[in-house]
């Protein structure tokens, strides 16, 4: 078994010199700071993903610092990849185009500070920031100011900022239409709060659903699946504390509740994602295993008839750690396990009933536990293969399949 302590993974990772990286047709390779072999990158179980970086909590905001939500952004004007790692804190960015140099460029600090639960999400080279602090709002900032940045790390201000939540849990964001839908704020009971938010450095409020009760997450598409009745429409499916609900909203200020979906042993679901082609939602929820003893549970819906979905099957993980936040890239459902790490997912065969376990990382090697500690979230879009890991009280990892 290998064995390497946390400071000597971070050492390792900060001095990587020219040899460790080089560019062939413009992509960076990377030589990862510890290699998934015989099931350890490091001291960090796995299976066919390596630690390209990783940075501590302690790192990036001092001492009590608390990881949550993280997201990703690409600079198009120069290319720059960036992690933005949020924290009880504030959301601190790190420049990542070379993760074995990977460089914290600056915090934006939380509008009331060491706040509990934060998202991020981002439109047109803007990041939508929200807390369940009472008063933080929507923290709107302008991500261009990164590359001006001379001397790291810098304190950022927020650029501007809403007040028209106080708080919220999470936010999503639909960048076809540059509608940002807020869920679980202090409004409505927590129902989803919809934003139009094309207009830079603004937040005007267009509509909201307030019939269902706290919605915990969501995600909202414009369909152009099997349905026809609901084609080019924005649909938007919402992860309620006792059911999805599937919502037309493409009139925002007259939402239409196409259907409501519930499934057995119900506790708390989780954010969803449909499949490309369409047919299928696939899902998690957060207290299922607590409250029903069971493995960590996928849940599968076929949504290709959007005014009757059906319970497809459900999938069952190795172990009963906690699922918090799942995305589905292509044919690979990335779900963060909490203290089973990230797992990874293959959904190709998801008509037949058939899901496998193909890849993990687990950044809490000490136990796979029903507790919230390990992996808070996920972000696996970054076209680069970079993966981006939150952890509740390790910090930031960066993973990639091996040998990609």
């Amino acid at each position: 078994m290998i064995k390497k302590s946390l400071l000597v993974l971070f050492l390792i990772a900060i001095s990587c010199d020219k040899k460790d990286v080089f560019e062939t047709n413009k992509q960076i390779i990377i030589n990862p700071i510890a290699k998934c072999e015989n099931g350890f990158a490091g001291e960090y179980p796995c299976n066919d993903y390596d630690l390209l970086t990783y940075i501590s909590l302690e790192d990036i905001g001092g001492p009590d610092t608390i990881g949550r939500n993280c997201w990703g952004w690409i600079d198009p004007a120069t290319n720059v990849e960036y992690a933005l790692m949020g924290t009880n804190k504030g959301i601190t960015f790190i420049d990542i185009t070379n993760p074995a140099k990977a460089e914290i460029i600056g915090t934006l600090k939380a509008e009331i500070e060491n706040n509990a639960i934060r998202d991020v999400k981002v439109f047109n080279s803007f990041a939508y920031v929200t807390s369940e602090a009472a008063g933080n709002g929507i923290q709107i900032f302008n991500l261009n100011e990164l590359k001006d940045v001379i001397e790291t790390p810098v304190e950022f201000a927020s650029s501007s900022k809403s007040s028209l939540v106080s708080t919220a849990r999470n936010i999503t964001i639909n960048n076809e239409t540059g509608i940002a839908y807020i869920l679980g704020s202090n409004r409505g009971n927590g129902s989803p709060v919809f934003l139009d938010i094309n207009k830079a450095f603004t937040a005007a409020e267009v509509g909201n659903y307030i019939k269902d009760t706290y919605s915990n997450d969501a995600e909202v598409i414009t369909y152009t699946g099997p349905d026809e009745d609901h084609l080019d429409k924005e649909i938007f499916i919402g992860s309620n504390e006792n059911n999805l609900v599937i919502l037309d909203v493409t009139d925002k200020m007259n939402p239409i509740e196409i259907a409501t979906v519930n499934y057995t042993d119900i506790g708390k679901t989780t954010k969803g994602s449909f499949t490309e082609d369409f047919k299928y939602f696939i899902i998690g929820d957060e207290q299922d295993e607590q409250n029903s003893a069971i493995n960590t549970r996928t849940i599968v819906f076929d949504f290709t008839d959007l005014d009757n979905p059906v319970h497809h099957f459900d999938f069952e993980g190795n172990t009963a750690a906690i699922d918090l936040n799942g995305y589905l890239k292509g044919n690979l459902y990335y779900q963060a396990n909490t203290t089973a790490g990230v797992r990874v997912l293959e959904i190709s065969d998801v008509e037949n009933k058939n899901i496998f376990e193909v890849g993990f990382f687990d950044t809490y090697p000490e136990n796979d536990n029903q507790e919230k500690n390990g992996t808070w979230s996920v972000y696996p879009f970054s076209p680069s293969g970079n993966i981006l890991i939150s952890d509740f009280s390790k910090g930031f990892f960066i993973i990639r399949k091996h040998n990609s």
